[in-house]
């Protein structure tokens, strides 16, 4: 685990034709730090970078860039870049920062909510199971994100996706160190609450379901025995 370069050449998405090597640079990295391909702390060449994905030097810099203004990474001193490590204080204020802005994008969707699109939800439920029953952690993260995204973008004036997207690149490291023992403590599938919080248009019951969730998977996170190997002193 931890090892960008092998995730990035098994993971990556060839370079569509209406995307700038720029564009697919940023994407594929992005993608690699929600998925949780690197560790807190695990740190990273821009060489490497170009090398593995083939391309120059340039547009891995300017993805970095992206990501260190988004939080998701961070360039040292001696010019080497890093998952930020962070200390439990900050963890924690990410996850209830994660509730009341993903509370407030849910029920800012519940107006529009149409049959077909709980179905869509459903069958993206399916595929979080699916990929943690067959041991494949990042892909369960990434499809635990496109069913909370989803369920957000039904809202055709959100504003707040952005937000949240950014305190998941943060998170998403810290899903992958964990994302193995879901299944010892997840013992109520919030999202099939949050499925039938949709179906009666029941507000209330959603905020429920959804906080139930975020705070379901912070507690996974403190049970790590190994967490204090990821975090800074406070």
């Amino acid at each position: 685990m931890g090892d960008l370069a092998a995730a990035l050449t098994t993971s990556i998405s060839p370079k569509a034709n209406n995307q700038t090597t720029h564009q697919w640079v940023y994407q594929a990295l992005r993608h690699a730090v929600l998925a949780g391909h690197v560790e807190p702390g695990r740190s990273i060449t821009l060489r490497g970078i170009a090398n593995t994905l083939g391309v120059s030097a340039m547009p891995v810099r300017e993805a970095i860039h992206r990501l260190c203004c988004e939080g998701a990474l961070e360039m040292l001193d001696n010019r080497r870049i890093q998952v930020p490590r962070m200390n439990r204080t900050k963890l924690r204020a990410l996850y209830e920062l994660r509730i009341v802005l993903e509370t407030h994008a849910a029920t800012s969707a519940l107006p529009y909510i149409q049959e077909a699109q709980i179905a869509k939800l459903r069958q993206l439920d399916q595929a979080i199971d699916q990929a943690y029953e067959s041991a494949n952690p990042s892909s369960g993260n990434l499809a635990n994100q496109a069913f909370h995204r989803y369920l957000y973008e039904i809202n055709p004036f959100q504003v707040s996706l952005p937000l949240i997207e950014r305190l998941w690149l943060q998170l998403g490291p810290f899903w992958r160190v964990t994302s193995q023992f879901i299944s010892e403590y997840y013992q109520v599938d919030h999202h099939q609450e949050m499925i039938s919080a949709l179906e009666k248009k029941n507000s209330f019951a959603l905020q429920r379901a959804i906080e139930a969730d975020i705070r379901d998977g912070m507690a996974v996170l403190e049970q790590f025995n190994h967490l204090h190997h990821y975090l800074d002193a406070e």
